[in-house]
């Protein structure tokens, strides 16, 4: 029995696609074992090369464990390596939508009673969050336009903040996604270099990253904010109940 798509995203097209990469994040519903609906995430990651070369894919659902998602995920790869060099995500979710029963049933999967659904885990631990520290941005526009569009497709919330020359990048979400966040920033070309040519962002850099505490504000939203002072962004740290990594990790920014 297969489900259809319930949504589908893709983030660039024309020839942004073919020189950035896109992530397409599927919302579709498959078989279980016991023959219930089971619902299902999926994101692929197309990199500049593809379908010459394989995607990235993540897995996830309210309804699998972390062993299940990832043996699903492995599956998937599999198969797409059968696809190459032709476009497979519709072949790819087709495929998952009429063998997911007999994938979770195989030994090794994750199968089992006593196991904990991903989301409830992930609710119990927090969200996880990063700091991130954005050397320049030369085609801001297109750099903030594209940063909202990674952020949305992975569901990750958090602040873009501007202060004169400094520029950080706060992720707030599920680790596996922001994991997946990483990757693309070190792999797209998002930026321009200094005679206009896209070019990848080689310099972002991570200071800080750790499980949101009590203490720790949980966003809503992703939101870019420009800052005039250092004072503003001190408060917007204050605010977030991450006073403390403002002299650790902001302070030696500022020059």
């Amino acid at each position: 029995m297969s489900w259809g798509v319930r949504a589908f995203w893709p983030l660039y097209s024309g020839g942004v696609r073919r020189t950035q990469g896109a992530v397409c994040r599927v919302l579709t519903k498959a078989e279980g074992p016991s023959g219930a609906d089971t619902p299902l995430e999926l994101v692929f990651h197309l990199p500049a090369g593809y379908p010459a070369c394989l995607p990235g894919v993540s897995v996830g659902s309210e309804r699998l464990t972390r062993a299940q998602c990832a043996a699903v995920r492995d599956k998937l790869l599999e198969q797409a390596q059968g696809f190459l060099p032709e476009p497979m995500v519709h072949q790819l979710v087709v495929w998952v939508q009429q063998n997911l029963r007999h994938l979770l049933a195989a030994p090794g999967s994750g199968a089992g009673p006593g196991t904990c659904p991903v989301a409830s885990a992930t609710e119990a631990e927090g969200p996880w969050m990063t700091l991130l520290h954005l050397d320049h941005m030369r085609a801001k526009t297109r750099y903030v336009r594209t940063v909202r569009q990674w952020a949305s497709a992975l569901g990750l919330t958090g602040r873009l903040m501007f202060m004169g020359r400094v520029i950080l990048l706060l992720l707030q979400g599920h680790r596996d996604r922001v994991k997946e966040y990483l990757v693309l920033q070190k792999t797209s070309k998002v930026d321009v270099d200094s005679s206009g040519k896209k070019c990848r962002e080689r310099m972002a850099s991570v200071l800080w990253e750790a499980r949101a505490q009590p203490g720790h504000a949980r966003f809503l939203a992703f939101e870019v904010k420009e800052f005039s002072s250092l004072d503003e962004l001190r408060k917007e740290f204050e605010t977030a109940g991450l006073e403390a990594l403002f002299p650790e990790c902001v302070l030696g920014l500022v020059k």
